[in-house]
C-alpha cells in the first residue's frame, strides 16, 4: 500500500477529490491511503496563526517554519522518505516524474501559501517539484494533481493495459478513440477500425500517435525512436 501525506491549511479543499472515483476504490481496496493533516494543528499560538509578515519588508505573507517543523516530526518519517515541497521553483512534474514516485512505498506533499515559504522549511523537503509554469493561490491544486496522476500508476489501481498506451507513456500523445454508434452527425468511425484485422489496427495507431505528436508536441519526439513506418506516417502528412 502507497501512503501519500498531504500537509495543508485548508483540508477541506481535499473532501471530494479522494472520496469519489478510482481513488476512493484505492483507498476502499487498500492499495492507498491519502492522509490530509491540517498544518494549524501544530501552531502554538492560541489563534492558530501560521504566517507572518516577512523580514525585509514586502507585500503578502509567510508561512512561519514552526509549524511546519512539529508537523513533520510528528509523522516520524523514515530518512529515507521523500518530502515534496511544491512550488513554482521546482522541477517540472511529468508523467515520467510520476512514474519514479509511484514506486515508492511513502510520499510526503507540502502545499506552500501565502507570499511564500519560510526558507528553512526547504531544508526539510528532499525535493521540489511544480505542476507548470505559473502561480496558484496555494498548493491544494497542485498536491491533488500530483496525488491523482501518481497514484493511478501504482499497482492495481488502473488496469495495467489501460496505462501502457496513454498520452507521454511511450513519449508520443495518444491516438484518437472512437466507440458507439459508428455514424454521428455524419462523421463515421475509420473503416480500419471495424474489420477484425488487429494487426492493422494497432499500425493505424501507432501512426496517428506518431501523427499527433508530430503536429501537436514535436519536442516529445526527440525521445522516441521512430521506425521507417513512423517516418513515413509524418511524411505522409505532407502529401495531404
Amino acid at each position: 500500500m502507497m501512503v501519500i501525506d498531504i500537509l495543508t491549511l485548508f483540508p477541506e479543499m481535499f473532501e471530494g477529490p479522494f472520496q469519489s472515483s478510482i481513488l476512493k476504490r484505492a483507498c476502499d481496496r487498500m492499495l492507498l491511503a491519502i492522509n490530509i493533516i491540517d498544518i494549524r494543528n501544530f501552531s502554538e499560538d492560541k489563534h492558530h496563526k501560521v504566517d507572518d509578515y516577512p523580514f525585509g519588508g514586502g507585500a503578502g505573507m509567510v508561512l512561519k517554519p514552526e509549524p511546519l517543523f512539529r508537523c513533520l516530526e510528528s509523522l516520524l518519517l523514515p530518512s529515507e522518505s521523500r518530502v515534496i515541497l511544491l512550488s513554482p521553483q521546482g522541477e517540472t512534474f511529468n508523467q515520467a516524474k510520476a512514474g519514479e514516485l509511484a514506486r515508492e512505498q511513502r510520499l510526503t506533499i507540502i502545499c506552500g501559501h501565502y507570499e511564500g515559504i519560510d526558507e528553512r522549511v526547504r531544508q526539510l523537503a528532499t525535493e521540489e517539484v511544480s505542476v507548470g509554469d505559473y502561480v496558484l493561490t496555494g498548493g491544494e491544486a497542485a498536491a491533488i494533481v500530483v496525488t491523482d496522476c501518481v497514484a493511478r500508476l501504482v499497482d492495481g489501481v488502473v488496469d495495467a493495459g489501460s496505462l501502457q498506451q496513454e498520452s507521454f507513456t511511450a513519449g508520443l500523445l495518444e491516438y484518437p478513440q472512437y466507440t458507439r454508434p459508428r455514424q454521428f452527425h455524419e462523421r463515421e468511425v475509420p473503416e480500419i477500425l471495424l474489420n477484425g484485422n488487429h494487426q492493422a489496427v494497432e499500425r493505424w495507431r501507432r501512426d496517428q500517435a506518431v501523427r499527433r505528436t508530430f503536429l501537436r508536441r514535436p519536442d516529445l519526439l526527440a525521445g522516441v525512436s521512430l521506425s521507417e513506418e513512423d517516418r513515413r506516417a509524418i511524411d505522409a502528412l505532407f502529401d495531404q
